[in-house]
Formats: C-alpha cells, structure tokens, sequence
C-alpha cells in the first residue's frame, strides 16, 4: 500500500502534470518545425542548389529484386532531420535566453528597504522629541 500511495503523490504532484504539458507542447512545436523545415525552408534551398529536392537525395546500395525492396541509404531525410534539429534547438535557446533575462531583470530590481521595527520607530520619536 506504501508504493500506491507514494505513486498518487507522485502523479499529483505539479512537476508531473507540467512535465506531460511539456512534452504535449513539443510534439507539436516538432510538427510545425518538420512542416516549416520541409515546405518552407528546403524548397528554396533546392532551387539555390539546382533543383534539388532533399527528401529525394539517396544512395541506393542495392536494387529491388524479385520481390524484395531495394536497400537505400536516404541522406538527404537525414539532412532534413538535422535542419529540424538546429532550428528546435535555436528556438528553444532563444526562450531560455528570453526567460533567464527576465529573471535577470526581476533579481536586479531594488528590493524596498525594510520597515523599521517597532523599536527603532520608538527610538525614532524619542529622538525627535529630544531635539524639541
């Protein structure tokens, strides 16, 4: 019964419900970055290179035969996966980036100096009845 109830602590813990948004949030962050990579940015970089579409950039080790799929090597998915890549790791950057000078800005604001405690204000008003 103890490992129950340490896994319904577990699962009702915020760390957990925000982690499962997170990764909900990247699946699809990842969708619209092969979608941006794939329709946007490549087209471009094809025509740049002689109309060269990289999905269909491939090595073809061996031919199909009888029934059997040919065996290739596809370099240029490969290329494309790694565009995604870089392109998921400069966002990701820019948001840590973003966030950690905000925090920066927040830790740089003057904190409001304390209020005097009960003692220092009594000793405050003695002081000024004494220069009366």
């Amino acid at each position: 019964m103890g490992m129950l109830q340490e896994f319904k602590e577990f699962a009702v813990k915020g760390n957990m419900v925000d982690m499962a948004v997170g990764i909900i949030v990247g699946a699809a962050f990842g969708k619209v970055v092969s979608s941006l990579v794939k329709d946007v940015i490549m087209p471009p970089i094809g025509v740049l290179i002689g109309g060269v579409d990289f999905s269909d950039l491939a090595v073809i080790i061996q031919e199909a035969k009888d029934g059997t799929e040919a065996v290739i090597i596809k370099y240029g998915a490969f290329i494309q996966t790694i565009i995604d890549f870089l392109i998921v790791a400069l966002a990701i950057f820019v948001a840590v980036k973003v966030i950690n000078s905000l925090k920066r800005k927040e830790e740089e604001k003057p904190a409001a100096p304390p209020e005097p405690s009960a003692e220092e204000k009594l000793l405050s008003e003695i002081r000024d009845l004494l220069k009366k």
